[in-house]
């Protein structure tokens, strides 16, 4: 049974970060009550090994939608092969000031320009051990949007130690349009400067733990295809394990006439599905399949998924398209992704 067209236009009627909140919530109480059992369809597994780990299914939640790791298993009920967490930084951070969450109804879109809102990675952290979740569980690490650019390294490191001991696999966002200069270390020296520290920690921290937790970078959309080549080649040259491709865009050509499109911020939702796929192809082709893809961007239909796979992609990430279709969107494309 499929509540959500019946919750939408209410979630719809409030604010949308008001909105977010209260969805969440719901679906906690859904979870906590066994009401989730009864109105969310059983998956069969399609598993699916990336990274060297076993996914359930390639279906997986983006990160955004629980930045502190407070509904993990309320979120696992959903059906999801996968779950990433974040982005969350090394202290607590208010984010930037609202209105920050814009719909797009007539385009299936999103525009946000949170800011990397968190309670900070300790709080996640403890969230994690004190959830029974056992299925893969990504965590998605920024920098504090006062840590000067030349010193980013230095919160990723931080988040990657301390992320290290509980995660399935580490995500480094390194494009987000909303942190002040942050897309700055996609680009030239920054980013192979940042990788290079960062691969080397991980190896120390894999000897530290005996156990290895791969390590996977976030990139935007808005890339040319020499940005798009020079980062396949770094991830390449220091064996990073995956890509998420990808983040928000910043183009506003998609919705160039709407009231909205001037507002500042990661537009996402339909409107990237292009982009997004664009450069998952550019990412393949350069990878030549040596290191996985995890496409992220308009994904609202099971179709829009098997674009991405068939573009390269090994795994699938949702979010806005949740919040237009609802949980059911994760049961539509697992089922839709038979030929995997």
């Amino acid at each position: 049974m499929n509540l959500y067209p019946l919750l939408r236009p209410l979630l719809f009627s409030l604010d949308p970060e008001t909105a977010h909140e209260v969805t969440l919530k719901l679906l906690k109480l859904a979870h906590r009550t066994g009401l989730s059992q009864l109105t969310t369809p059983t998956l069969a597994n399609k598993p699916v090994t990336v990274m060297g780990l076993t996914f359930k299914n390639p279906v997986g939640l983006a990160a955004g939608l629980d930045k502190n790791g407070d509904y993990i298993d309320a979120l696992a009920a959903l059906g999801f092969g996968f779950i990433e967490i974040g982005t969350v930084t090394p202290r607590p951070q208010p984010g930037n000031p609202k209105p920050r969450l814009f719909r797009l109804p007539e385009h299936n879109a999103i525009i946000n320009r949170m800011g990397f809102n968190n309670l900070g990675i300790d709080h996640l952290l403890e969230q994690v051990k004190n959830s029974p979740y056992q299925g893969i569980l990504g965590i998605n690490i920024g920098k504090n949007f006062d840590t000067p650019i030349a010193n980013a390294a230095d919160d990723y490191l931080i988040g990657l130690r301390k992320a290290y001991p509980l995660a399935s696999y580490i995500t480094i966002n390194i494009s987000s349009p909303n942190t002040q200069n942050l897309r700055q270390l996609q680009q030239g020296d920054e980013i192979k400067n940042l990788i290079a520290q960062l691969k080397e920690e991980q190896l120390k921290l894999q000897q530290e733990h005996s156990r290895y937790v791969p390590l996977v970078v976030k990139i935007a959309p808005d890339l040319t295809d020499e940005e798009i080549s020079h980062i396949g080649r770094l991830l390449l040259e220091y064996a990073i394990d995956g890509v998420i491709a990808t983040n928000t865009t910043i183009a506003r050509d998609a919705i160039a006439n709407h009231p909205l499109a001037k507002e500042t911020g990661g537009l996402s939702g339909a409107p990237v599905k292009g982009k997004s796929t664009y450069v998952v192809r550019g990412l393949a082709a350069e990878l030549g399949g040596k290191i996985p893809i995890i496409a992220a961007g308009g994904i609202l239909t099971a179709e829009d998924a098997q674009e991405k796979i068939a573009a390269g992609a090994s795994l699938v990430q949702v979010y806005s398209g949740l919040i237009y279709r609802g949980p059911e969107l994760v049961a539509d494309v697992v089922k839709g992704l038979d030929n995997l």
